[in-house]
């Protein structure tokens, strides 16, 4: 959904109200979680820091979305629940122009309990610009013991007709 200005909070609350039932955009749930295998993917794998104490540091952020704390990105609810189901809207500033689009987290990745491995994905709902799912997982490169963070995503421009 686009918008000449910000959405109102009266706005987004009925759209995330909209979304709660919506299905997801495409098929099937989980095309992210396996190595890609062709071009449709895109991944971005960066170090952000090193052992134990910055794995939890990772991800008690990705959690609690700071992944999105860029200026020109916003999700709702905020704090929103990191648990498969969760429905939220992600705000986009363009240039000149908003957009609202609903995601629903489909998968976790790993617990995070071993100091390992922590993430999830969401996928796009009917009412995205895109379509696809995306990735977002934090990880402890066992040979180095950096800590890492990956987003890898299958995200193509839905057609509006």
């Amino acid at each position: 959904m686009f918008f000449a200005r910000r959405p109102s909070a009266r706005i987004i609350e009925r759209f995330l109200d909209d979304s709660r039932d919506l299905p997801l955009s495409y098929s099937p749930v989980g095309i992210v979680a396996q190595t890609p295998r062709d071009q449709r993917f895109d991944e971005q794998l960066t170090a952000i820091g090193h052992g134990p104490g910055d794995f939890d540091r990772a991800r008690v952020a990705l959690m609690a979305w700071k992944q999105f704390d860029l200026g020109w990105v916003e999700t709702f609810p905020q704090n929103a629940p990191v648990q498969t189901g969760t429905v939220v809207a992600v705000l986009i500033r363009h240039l000149g122009f908003w957009s609202l689009n609903g995601t629903r987290i489909v998968y976790l990745v790993g617990d995070g309990s071993d100091g390992s491995r922590a993430g999830f994905a969401y996928g796009a709902l009917t009412n995205h610009a895109e379509r696809g799912e995306e990735l977002f997982e934090i990880f402890i490169d066992r040979q180095t013991q950096d800590v890492m963070y990956r987003i890898r995503a299958m995200m193509r421009v839905t057609a509006r007709r």
